[in-house]
């Protein structure tokens, strides 16, 4: 079961007005939008704390909330996902955004409640959690004393920080801060100049690795004096970009809780915010929650009787996915929308060992089936020791069985398990020149050419 999450930050509510356009207004050069349907979600901190809930974890939320119509909705929905809230109270309306949209755009966005106040505070500890997630819009939560006094008495728990410009400086020691490039001061920046005001960013924070995320760049690491770390995003449609930072920051939040080095919770938590976006962005948190994001194979049979009993279709795929690259990232996310849920039958350790030789895999399937758990479009993860995943398809009993390669369907071990019950093995197309054996190749190559 994943670690507990508690999350802090300021709360708002999210609203959507989603309508069709085909004219323009006859007294102005503006559209006219039809029948707008209006679609709400947490925002700010409450869509970091959706998120992280979304990937099966218990999540607590400490904000701040008012008591009025929308704060009311704004709480509603939280408890709707699961999201236990400590409410610190709120001076005045409950922040709301709003967007008007069609045809996947925004036209125009409209922002009430913009005045700010916290009466209350934290008294005593946070709630505990196996990792923490400041998700700060400049609101006054993570400016309040007890907050930052809780805050810096979090031990070695794990602790991811996501600025805004007008909110308060990270507390010291944090294991993570997460601005954007903008954020960071760095907007439009070559990467050198990045670079540079990274290090003054950790300095200043007294922070123990600084992430300036790059939008479709993906991220530049900071953790010291010597050679930054780049980790590139996969190439992914973006049509609505809203909630990446969120995305990003909480996957991040999760992977650190688990265990994972700040350097892997970063690459998890890029490619998470790629798959973010690809799916649709904030826009398309409107769906039900998914399957939580589960490990194991007892897990994964109850992400698929939950979505079974909705009347929703399975889908799994497998493989060793010991270097995860964009091949496999076009693949899983092609196999999700197939269906309901996408569960990943991953190889274990001695399985890779066997198909692959004694030098394979370069990572253990604890930390493969993190990686796995960091994307969007992973519902749960579930390892096998065989050859093939016959065995777990057979416990699992998937619709469709979704591989990404050169196949004929009489090639595939699995496609008569899975057409034994009547499912259906599909082949999905795969990233020319993309292979795991391949990077490996290049790499040592690499390291053995001459300086």
């Amino acid at each position: 079961m994943s670690g507990r999450l508690v999350v802090v930050g300021d709360a708002l509510l999210d609203r959507d007005l989603v309508g069709t356009v085909d004219r323009l207004c006859p007294d102005a050069p503006v559209p006219v939008v039809d029948e707008p349907e209006e679609v709400s979600r947490p925002g700010g901190a409450g869509l970091a704390a959706l998120l992280a809930a979304r990937d099966g974890r218990d999540v607590v939320l400490v904000t701040a909330l008012s008591q009025d119509a929308a704060g009311r909705e704004l709480a509603a929905l939280l408890a709707r996902e699961g999201v236990e809230v400590v409410d610190l109270g709120l001076d005045g309306p409950t922040p709301e955004k709003v967007r008007v949209r069609a045809a996947g755009r925004s036209l125009l966005r409209l922002d009430r409640g913009s005045a700010r106040g916290v009466p209350g505070d934290l008294t005593g500890d946070l709630p505990e959690g196996a990792g923490l997630l400041v998700a700060d819009y400049g609101r006054g939560v993570t400016a309040l004393p007890g907050v930052r006094a809780a805050l810096g008495r979090r031990g070695r728990t794990p602790l991811v920080w996501d600025p805004h410009p007008r909110g308060a400086d990270p507390v010291a020691g944090a294991s993570l801060v997460t601005p954007n490039a903008a954020e960071a001061g760095a907007g439009g920046s070559s990467l050198a100049a990045t670079t540079t005001r990274a290090r003054a960013l950790l300095a200043q924070w007294e922070a123990v690795a600084v992430a300036v995320t790059l939008g479709s760049r993906g991220a530049l690491v900071v953790h010291g004096p010597g050679v930054p770390s780049v980790v590139p995003a996969p190439q992914v449609p973006c049509p609505d970009p809203c909630g990446a930072g969120d995305r990003f920051a909480s996957a991040a939040a999760g992977l650190l809780a688990d265990g994972a080095l700040p350097s892997e919770a970063v690459r998890g938590a890029v490619l998470a915010a790629s798959a973010f976006v690809a799916a649709g962005g904030a826009a398309a948190v409107q769906a039900p929650a998914a399957p939580p994001v589960v490990h194991g194979a007892e897990d994964a049979a109850s992400v698929v009787a939950r979505v079974r009993a909705a009347g929703g279709t399975v889908v799994a795929t497998g493989g060793c996915f010991d270097l995860l690259h964009a091949g496999h990232v076009a693949v899983l996310q092609q196999a999700r929308a197939l269906g309901d849920c996408l569960v990943v039958c991953l190889n274990s350790d001695d399985s890779v060992r066997r198909l692959k030789g004694p030098t394979r895999p370069l990572q253990d399937q604890h930390d493969r089936a993190l990686v796995l758990r960091g994307l969007a479009c992973v519902d749960a993860v579930a390892v096998f020791d065989e050859d093939t995943p016959s065995r777990v398809l057979s416990e699992l009993r998937p619709d469709v069985f979704a591989k990404g390669g050169d196949y004929a369907l009489g090639d595939l071990p699995e496609a008569p398990v899975v057409e034994a019950w009547g499912g259906q093995a599909v082949v999905l197309p795969y990233v020319d020149g993309r292979s795991t054996t391949r990077l490996i190749e290049e790499a040592a190559c690499r390291s053995s050419a001459p300086s």
